[in-house]
């Protein structure tokens, strides 16, 4: 009888197993985990002997169905008839010149340990792409104003949590009283936790911090442990937290009106299409920040003067082509709950 049941056990593993592998060949979420086509995919293009960087990002709808984006210096492409079967990405693209003509551009290509390969296919001729994915930097990156108290008195200091290319985290700790090292900064699913280690003239103290980030406040709340004070409560308010996420973007010109998407970083860098933004400049409701855009060996300088009123972007783009109005509206994503099967 224990024999039996051991082999029922083991039966019943090896299809949750089996079923978890098809899902993710089929690029299908499996339970407990998403599949491995969502997110965002950096896509370099060679035109003819000229590389231009593009975002093919990947998301769902409300009723669950998948979509994408082709996001590129010239504005933010729906695509549509989006096909991913055994690692095979098929899609098309729509686009209306200033004439009102549309042109039709597809998309093959297939996926492979992460890495894209493909080509891109119009009335113009077929160009070679190739990508990988984009990493998320993770939410607790950026500059933190912590509160707490001491006895009767309020302390603010600030917290600033960097990441590097690979995502591993470091932390400073700036308070006008005593010096701060902190050391194993831990992330994950929404919990922050380090060690930090304080010299107040001749003394010396170490203390622990365990916090989590509340993804719709974006508020830091945890507990700072010594073992010489007992335990503080010590809550953090992000620096531009307001403008921290993707936007929808519609510039207006004499050429006509597009779409693009923009995303500003925790650590205020981020992209403007598929441009890099080094630093973004955000002061009470003004937002500034240089764009340098590479063709050939000649660079152009784009600049964005604007302000951020009541959840809204608008401004003024610049660069020797001329200035574009510029609109934005903050993409306000909602977590999406599993079906019970």
């Amino acid at each position: 009888m224990k024999h039996q049941t051991f082999l029922k056990a083991v039966l019943c593993c090896s299809l949750v197993v089996l079923t978890m592998l098809s899902a993710r060949a089929q690029g299908q979420p499996s339970q407990g985990r998403r599949g491995g086509l969502y997110g965002d995919w950096k896509i370099k293009v060679d035109y003819d002997g000229r590389s231009f960087d593009s975002i093919l990002s990947f998301s769902r709808d409300k009723e669950g169905n998948r979509t994408a984006q082709w996001i590129s210096i010239m504005g933010l492409s729906e695509c549509k008839d989006v096909s991913f079967e055994d690692g095979k990405l098929s899609l098309m693209m729509e686009n209306r010149n200033r004439e009102g003509q549309i042109s039709t551009t597809k998309f093959a290509a297939k996926i492979e340990e992460g890495k894209l390969s493909g080509t891109l296919s119009s009335d113009r001729g077929e160009y070679k792409a190739e990508g990988g994915r984009m990493p998320r930097m993770p939410r607790a990156v950026g500059s933190w104003q912590m509160k707490f108290k001491v006895g009767e008195r309020d302390i603010t200091t600030t917290l600033i949590v960097k990441a590097d290319k690979d995502n591993t985290l470091a932390a400073e700790w700036q308070s006008p009283w005593g010096e701060h090292t902190i050391s194993d900064v831990q992330y994950e699913r929404g919990n922050l936790s380090f060690k930090r280690k304080s010299k107040f003239q001749e003394r010396e103290f170490e203390s622990t911090f365990k916090g989590s980030i509340d993804r719709e406040t974006d508020m830091l709340t945890g507990v700072i442990s010594m073992s010489e004070m007992g335990e503080i409560q010590a809550e953090g308010t992000r620096t531009g937290g307001a403008l921290i996420g993707d936007w929808d973007i519609e510039t207006t010109s004499d050429r006509g009106t597009r779409k693009q998407r923009m995303r500003i970083n925790p650590d205020m860098s981020g992209l403007y299409g598929a441009i890099p933004i080094k630093k973004v400049n955000f002061e009470e409701n003004r937002v500034d920040f240089l764009l340098a855009l590479q063709f050939g060996d000649r660079t152009y300088e784009m600049t964005f003067d604007g302000k951020l009123e009541d959840s809204k972007l608008t401004g003024d783009m610049t660069s020797s082509w001329g200035t574009q109005k510029v609109k934005g509206t903050k993409i306000v994503r909602t977590v999406r709950r599993r079906r019970s099967q």
